[in-house]
């Protein structure tokens, strides 16, 4: 007997997968993982921040663990997919202790499951995977790749200033990374270039020089015996200051250390950028901000400094020279 001669057992979406499986061989579907956060359509992974890094093995209790999962990006009540399809398990107790995010669920791939005929199908991949700090539609039954799987928790009120992420571990404690990758790049939706930082400078001029010194990268400081490690954007006393990119607020930052009419500032930690903004005073010092979205306003440095060229001092957490993302607002 041929296997033509076996009765038909399979379900109607395994006959459409069967067709699928015609049309596209298995090295063309989807090798990848869908995308899992609204808002991070390639699965970005966090960063470094005050409370470590999200990449996998990234050392974790003061390096006597290693970070078994992988951070993927996703702001506080954002909608969360299923990467693959598969069959719900949970929930998934992460900390053990209920607070505001220990919530979560894992996902069991099927392979070829669903075939009942002895169809002579190549081996398919068997994911399984748990996302945690997400609160889940549902604890048990399958769900479609790309289906919607439930909502972020709110990180933020358990770790003001980190990077709000989904924890997404491998059952078996392997390293998911490649998997995250979307199988086709995305089309250019955003530039990467800053955005105007102050109103009024839409091009982001760097202050020249006046008698309190100079604004750009490595100027001279106390009498030549340091450099400026930062640059000094030029923005008038009062200004509406815009975020030059999107990221998480930490702060504030006291540059002065004196108490003085603009010492104040903030930072912006994202998954490209980190930079310090100061002599300003920003609206909150903590949460997501998203680029070009109000930060605060520029303070009175006039009275500080007068006859200063009004500035925001930004300056790069690494020290690093900042000018180049700056310039690349010209014309925006």
């Amino acid at each position: 007997r041929t296997w033509l001669n076996f009765p038909r057992f399979s379900s109607f979406p395994c006959e459409v997968f069967t067709k699928q499986l015609e049309a596209h061989p298995p090295q063309q579907q989807h090798r990848h993982w869908a995308q899992i956060c609204s808002g991070n359509p390639t699965n970005r992974i966090r960063g470094c921040d005050r409370y470590g890094c999200g990449n996998f093995g990234a050392d974790r209790h003061s390096g006597k663990e290693k970070h078994a999962g992988v951070d993927v990006i996703c702001s506080d009540g954002a909608t969360v997919y299923a990467p693959f399809s598969g069959q719900l398990s949970g929930p998934i107790r992460f900390f053990h202790n209920g607070n505001a995010i220990d919530d979560g669920v894992q996902i069991r791939g099927e392979g070829n499951s669903c075939f009942l005929t002895p169809l002579p199908l190549p081996s398919l991949p068997d994911y399984c995977v748990k996302l945690v700090c997400i609160h889940p539609i549902r604890y048990r039954g399958r769900i479609n790749r790309g289906q919607r799987l439930g909502k972020m928790l709110p990180m933020q009120k358990v770790y003001p200033g980190i990077i709000s992420h989904i924890h997404v571990e491998n059952c078996d404690h392997s390293d998911p990374t490649h998997l995250l990758t979307p199988d086709v790049p995305p089309l250019p939706q955003q530039d990467g270039r800053w955005a105007a930082v102050c109103a009024g400078n839409p091009t982001n001029e760097i202050r020249g020089c006046d008698k309190y010194g100079c604004g750009y990268y490595g100027a001279p400081r106390r009498s030549g015996k340091g450099k400026h490690r930062a640059v000094d954007v030029i923005c008038a006393d009062g200004a509406t200051v815009y975020a030059p990119f999107s990221g998480q607020l930490s702060g504030p930052i006291k540059f002065f250390h004196n108490g003085n009419a603009i010492d104040d500032g903030i930072q912006i930690r994202g998954p490209e950028f980190c930079v310090k903004l100061l002599c300003i005073h920003p609206i909150r010092y903590s949460g997501a901000i998203s680029k070009g979205q109000v930060l605060g306003k520029m303070l009175p440095m006039q009275r500080v400094f007068p006859g200063i060229t009004s500035h925001i001092h930004i300056e790069n957490c690494d020290h690093s020279d900042p000018t180049s993302n700056l310039e690349r607002g010209k014309g925006q």
